[in-house]
């Protein structure tokens, strides 16, 4: 829930184990303790979508976990969080956006050892947009009080024997009926693309087609969909700037257009779900005016992106603890 600083220096206080999100310098003024943070001014609260620098959305984890230890990760580091992630229990990572932590997640998540045989949850940190090439994004670590901005802070959780951890994503989007596209390179910087086969330049493809931007591109990984959202395009050389990596060999398409938003939301969140930690997509706050609008039983960060194992777009991820 989203609660005042005093309130959250009380619980963090009393050992509880938190995670929480909120402005850098609400988070700077937090004591030392069993917690990690991010920073972000974007929220899902009951009342709805709020920004906010006078108060931090804090996930208390304690109840439903038995330990936790937080440990920092380096660039070079990223490969083991999967592998020191507990045999019983869950990892929560948070990574400043346009880090090279956060630029290398992204690419090279997928192939860690062990990524997808553990639940590895978190959100990618971030500012709010009026402070964009002024502030840079930051991670926090209860253990040290110290905030970063090139690494990935991990919490590593335990939970009670006869407890299982599930990840899971909510997409509202689904792959569109229109051109199968594939790319020759990977990353988040696109010159080319093929379009059923045949190569085109990617801008000069979308201007010519009239695309809307604000739909990603959805590929299908083996029944799980998995958006890429368009950025911008360079004005210097054509590239297109992704808000997250494409990869070669994948086929994708340009999404089905979804008229609302939170309907679409609500059709597909599940009845009486139990999550214990929910973050959302900033894209799908801001193209969808979520201001105002409650997704329900879905609280948290609105962040720059969301991390299911690897990082993903546009979508609303959730754990539970049952």
């Amino acid at each position: 829930m989203l609660q005042s600083l005093q309130d959250t220096i009380k619980s963090i206080e009393n050992g509880r184990r938190l995670v929480i999100a909120g402005d850098e310098g609400l988070l700077a003024k937090l004591p030392k303790g069993d917690w990690i943070g991010g920073s972000i001014p974007y929220f899902m609260d009951a009342v709805g979508g709020k920004i906010t620098r006078e108060e931090v959305f804090v996930h208390d984890l304690t109840d439903c976990t038995t330990s936790a230890t937080i440990k920092t990760y380096s660039v070079a580091d990223l490969p083991k969080i999967a592998k020191e992630a507990p045999e019983h229990g869950f990892s929560m990572v948070i990574i400043p956006a346009f880090s090279e932590a956060h630029l290398s997640y992204a690419q090279n998540a997928p192939n860690y050892e062990d990524i997808f045989m553990k639940p590895i949850f978190g959100w990618i940190s971030g500012i709010h947009l009026s402070d964009l090439g002024k502030v840079t994004p930051k991670v926090f670590s209860g253990a040290t009080g110290v905030a970063l901005e090139r690494e990935a802070i991990v919490m590593h959780f335990k939970i009670p024997e006869g407890k299982n951890a599930t990840v899971n994503i909510l997409n509202v989007f689904d792959q569109g009926d229109g051109d199968a596209i594939t790319f020759e390179t990977e990353g988040f910087e696109v010159m080319d693309c093929f379009v059923n086969g045949k190569k085109e330049k990617f801008s000069e493809w979308i201007t010519k087609n009239n695309l809307d931007t604000k739909l990603p591109l959805v590929a299908d990984y083996c029944g799980a969909k998995i958006n890429v959202s368009y950025q911008a395009t360079r004005e210097s050389d054509g590239a297109v700037l992704l808000y997250a990596p494409v990869f070669k060999g994948v086929e994708y398409k340009i999404a089905k257009p979804v008229p609302d938003y939170v309907s679409a939301f609500q059709k597909i969140v599940p009845d009486n779900p139990s999550p214990v930690f929910t973050c959302n997509c900033i894209l799908n706050f801001l193209y969808s005016e979520l201001e105002g609008k409650v997704v329900k039983n879905m609280y948290g960060p609105i962040t720059f992106g969301e991390i299911a194992y690897q990082l993903l777009n546009q979508t609303l991820v959730y754990l539970e603890v049952k």
